[in-house]
């Protein structure tokens, strides 16, 4: 088909450069550029090429904004003012924004990709010791959320508790919101190598933000300990310098010998480590989808869960899940106490998936109606 006589789809992620954000993006993009620029003329609105020079993209047009992350009155500009004056001047079928905020554009179809779970989480006197910047960020973001998102044909969130705060806080339309699923891919061929060491192992991989919840292990590891069980250990991947918060987690919690902090994994160690041990313990307060717990899955073992509800949509159907109270390490320590001893009772676990598209194929499908 003519390039000249194609409809152009503009996907904006002018704020994407490193992390899940930017996995997300290069997904998209290796999408589009394989299936969508067959039928339509894409272009893509990025924070640096270079970022994606490696990916093959030889199917879309790239706009670069280096600027774009210098500060948030640059990224304001672009999304209310100069993205306006593209969109009049390509007059787009589909303008989507992958990164949470609502330009100020004209399209056929117009649709925001909101993905950032902080404004709707509950804020306590530790969110401001530990990183007041999260909350500030917190507050200032479910704002600009606000900004414009009527205007969108469709707003895509990852699981359904997201579409449910969307609807109670801006009042919109179920029908707008589109609920998308990651398509995830996990190691396909994996051993059930057990370690030679004949304590159990359970492993936490998370980066240390306070909403990530290190400290109700580390208390249901301490009393674990004072009641004299010893024979397992707790696998934390940070060091205890990434940043203030981990810096408290590693000093109270150093003393006792079951907890090893490793530091960040490579993926292939990290795969590693979930073949050696005997379960995952997920406690985050705070998930969009919560991956290792996806990740662990592969390996039919025993998974540990916040009893909320992103922890039971992505544990899906799984006969080896159990969840516990995040603020109660005592309820944790009973749970680790049956993994420890073979005994645990698994909860069940069936969250339905009627209403859900999962993957790229499905979203641009039902956003374009092709």
């Amino acid at each position: 088909m003519d390039q000249s006589r194609k409809r152009i789809i503009v996907i904006s992620a002018v704020n994407f450069f490193e992390g899940g954000p930017l996995t997300i993006l290069k997904e998209t993009l290796k999408f589009a550029n394989d299936v969508l620029s067959k039928k339509y003329l894409v272009i893509a609105l990025v924070h640096k090429k270079e970022l994606l020079s490696t990916d093959g993209l030889n199917n879309i047009v790239l706009f670069e904004f280096p600027k774009s992350r210098t500060n948030y009155l640059i990224r304001l500009y672009l999304e209310y003012f100069y993205f306006k004056k593209l969109s009049v001047k390509w007059n787009p079928k589909l303008w989507f924004s992958l990164h949470d905020i609502s330009p100020n554009i004209k399209a056929d179809i117009r649709a925001v990709y909101c993905h950032n779970p902080s404004p709707f989480k509950k804020t306590n006197i530790n969110d401001l010791k530990f990183q007041p910047g999260f909350f500030l960020f917190g507050l200032f973001y479910k704002w600009l959320y606000w900004i414009n998102i009527k205007k969108n044909n469709y707003v895509v969130v990852q699981q359904k508790w997201i579409k449910k705060e969307f609807i109670n806080f801006f009042n919109l339309n179920p029908e707008k919101i589109i609920v998308n699923y990651p398509n995830i891919e996990t190691l396909k061929n994996h051993s059930q190598q057990k370690s030679n060491n004949q304590n159990k192992t359970f492993i936490y991989p998370a980066f240390p933000r306070h909403f990530k919840n290190y400290e109700v292990i580390g208390e249901a590891v301490r009393i674990l300990v004072i009641a004299g069980n010893t024979n397992f250990n707790v696998i934390f991947t940070i060091t205890g310098n990434e940043n203030k918060y981990a810096r408290f987690i590693f000093k109270k919690y150093k003393h006792l010998d079951q907890i090893c902090f490793i530091g960040n994994q490579p993926k292939a160690d990290l795969f590693h480590l979930y073949e050696i041990a005997d379960a995952l313990i997920f406690p985050s307060k705070l998930e969009t989808w919560g991956l290792p717990i996806t990740e662990f899955k592969n390996y039919k073992k025993s998974i540990i869960l916040a009893d909320l509800p992103y922890a039971h949509e992505t544990l899906g159907e799984y006969s080896k899940g159990v969840f516990f109270n995040v603020v109660s390490p005592m309820e944790l320590a009973k749970k680790m106490t049956g993994v420890i001893e073979g005994n645990i009772e698994y909860n069940s676990a069936i969250f339905s998936q009627k209403d859900i598209l999962v993957g790229w194929e499905a979203l641009y499908s039902k956003i374009l109606n092709d």
